[in-house]
């Protein structure tokens, strides 16, 4: 352990497997907490804004732990339709439905001894919610159309951005399930107020996105840095991945620039910022790699990762002819 004051080495912390950046005094104070609970079994509820990287602290939390050989399963509960829900939890038997020709195991049973990592907990419907809350406590449950009962040893951890005491307030989601998943409860600060992360995680990026589209090595300007150190980022790291990615796939197509130019809507200052649609964003940019490739459609789609096709039909979307 480092003294007080003292930078510690983040990479003692990580695994191979997962890639957690931090300098922050707050997100180091996280990392301790994680470190101390991931060799217990309680379920864990982590909790932050979109973008901050709770998948990716459940994934530590694994591989930290004793169950890091085990399988870690990861199940998004925004994304499924209701209706497939249990079926993709608990699995089902031959003939529990119309069209269910075989056994399947539903991802409660593939996690097995290892981790089951429940996103977007709060868009559980409420039927799953007293199934999972059952789940929970009697560690055991049954396939769709069985009868046999199988034991649950897996780790669950659940992750939300949403706030869930105004949704059991609002009787939307249970209470009684709420404090049977937050018996350890790790809250990820957003990155605006850890702005000690930004100026590593900037680096990390640019290595990685470099090394991804073969870059040769980048560096932002002072200037540059001093504005990505101070934005508000209210997408949050995903917000910031994509801007050191949209500095280093313009400098391609911009050579010769001793360093990465300031990314998009980055000039002004927090608070006099009008934050751009995705839309807008991705018209803007596809137009300056069409510019800069002098409209050669295929050299300006494999410089945006997309094919030539998808490349006509954005072009003739955002009117670029």
């Amino acid at each position: 352990m480092a003294e007080a004051g003292q930078a510690r080495e983040p990479a003692a912390y990580f695994p191979a497997a997962v890639s957690w950046v931090a300098a922050d005094p707050a997100s180091l104070g996280l990392l301790e907490q994680a470190r101390r609970v991931a060799s217990a079994s309680s379920t864990v509820l982590i909790r932050g804004e979109s973008g901050t990287g709770k998948d990716l602290l459940a994934s530590l939390l694994h591989y930290l732990g004793p169950r890091r050989a085990e399988p870690l399963v990861v199940i998004d509960c925004a994304s499924l339709p209701w209706e497939l829900m249990e079926s993709e939890l608990f699995g089902y038997e031959p003939g529990a439905f119309t069209g269910a020709n075989g056994l399947k195991r539903g991802r409660l049973e593939l996690a097995g001894e290892g981790t089951l990592v429940l996103n977007e907990i709060a868009a559980l419907p409420p039927g799953m919610q007293a199934k999972l809350l059952r789940v929970i406590e009697e560690k055991r449950f049954e396939r769709l159309g069985g009868h046999k009962s199988i034991k649950v040893s897996a780790r669950i951890l659940a992750c939300t951005h949403a706030d869930l005491e105004a949704a059991v307030a609002r009787r939307t989601f249970r209470d009684d399930l709420y404090y049977r998943l937050s018996v350890v409860p790790l809250f990820i600060p957003p990155l605006r107020e850890r702005r000690g992360d930004i100026a590593p995680l900037v680096q990390h990026f640019l290595k990685h996105f470099c090394e991804l589209h073969q870059a040769s090595s980048l560096s932002f300007s002072a200037g540059s840095m001093k504005a990505l150190e101070s934005y508000s980022y209210p997408g949050n790291i995903r917000e910031l991945r994509n801007l050191v990615e949209r500095a280093v796939v313009q400098s391609r197509v911009r050579p010769g620039k001793a360093a990465l130019e300031l990314p998009l809507g980055m000039g002004a200052a927090p608070e006099a910022q009008r934050y751009q649609s995705l839309a807008e964003i991705e018209r803007e940019h596809i137009a300056r790699v069409l510019e800069a490739t002098r409209g050669k459609k295929n050299e300006a789609a494999k410089i945006l990762g997309i094919s030539r096709k998808t490349l006509l039909e954005k072009r003739k979307r955002y009117r670029l002819d």
